[in-house]
């Protein structure tokens, strides 16, 4: 998840936290119920944005391990490009050594 919704998630959160309390303020009921409902009103905010935390956290984990997946992958492919195109360098040098031997051989003669 990028930061652009984790603030999106954050401006409501925050949003909601001051409509309930505003609401509840508001709200013609005793002191000691008012109380009780701003508590029970934080209580439900903080439970969502432990929600939402767990799950930009678990988002993000997941997002890692992709990318170093993707990144342990691409390593190992380029290696082996590598180690084929050594190989092929190898046959060609080995090749081109044959060729010059046997010229050589041709000119000692």
């Amino acid at each position: 998840m990028s930061s652009k919704n984790g603030n999106s998630i954050l401006a409501i959160l925050a949003g909601a936290a001051i409509g309930v309390g505003l609401g509840i303020l508001f709200a013609p009921d005793k002191g000691s119920k008012t109380r009780e409902k701003l508590k029970e009103g934080f209580d439900d905010l903080k439970g969502e944005a432990k929600t939402k935390w767990d799950a930009l956290e678990e988002d993000t984990k997941d997002e890692f391990s992709k990318t170093k997946d993707e990144l342990i992958e691409t390593v190992e492919d380029l290696l082996s490009s590598s180690s084929y195109k050594a190989e092929e360098a190898i046959t060609f040098l080995e090749e081109k050594l044959a060729e010059l031997k046997t010229q050589n051989a041709k000119l000692q003669k």
